[in-house]
């Protein structure tokens, strides 16, 4: 796990064996269940998540009652309400695993302390969030410009592992459409 966890880091910045060690020291390590929330809507965001075996799904539930699926997270990647933990306000979205899953967590403390004690660290997780809002905002705007047969097709393209670990159901909610349709497009 630590080595998945360096190898991830080290795409971007190199590390010393002591600067591992530091960075290491951060994290804490948990496993989570199939159904379970690693963040509940309404309660504290207390960590971003690097995933790395597992998958989970980040999700808004409006007033509604109607749960809309935000993102998926597969291994190598980072997931929270980000909003909620840079704020340390009350979630709005929920973070739920469809797999069981191993993850680092670190607190907003430990990231600070991470930005301050090793600012190739800082280098590191600004990159991560340059990519992540890069990543948002091509979702949005494929939702707003593309059909719904083609925003299929571009996740087909780009997360052809989704198609194999998650339900239909999940994904024509993440497309925003009926699974009806999904059945359409993948026959």
């Amino acid at each position: 796990m630590e080595q998945f966890l360096r190898d991830h880091l080290e795409k971007v910045i190199p590390l010393t064996n002591a600067e591992f060690d530091f960075v290491l020291a951060q994290f804490t390590r948990q496993r989570f269940k199939k159904h379970q929330f690693l963040i509940q809507a309404g309660e504290p965001a207390k960590h971003a998540y690097f995933v790395v075996t597992g998958l989970l799904k980040l999700v808004y539930t409006d007033a509604a009652g109607k749960a809309h699926i935000v993102s998926f997270a597969l291994e190598d990647w980072w997931e929270s309400d980000f909003q909620a933990y840079y704020t340390q306000t009350p979630a709005t979205l929920s973070l739920e695993c469809l797999e069981d899953t191993e993850v680092f967590c670190l607190s907003l403390e430990a990231y600070h302390r991470l930005c301050a004690g090793l600012p190739q660290m800082a280098h590191f997780l600004l990159q991560k969030s340059i990519l992540g809002s890069i990543a948002a905002q091509q979702r949005i705007l494929s939702l707003l410009t593309t059909n719904a047969r083609e925003r299929y097709e571009q996740l087909v393209r780009q997360r052809p592992a989704l198609l194999q670990r998650v339900s239909k159901a999940l994904l024509a909610s993440y497309l925003g459409v009926s699974r009806e349709t999904l059945s359409r497009f993948s026959a």
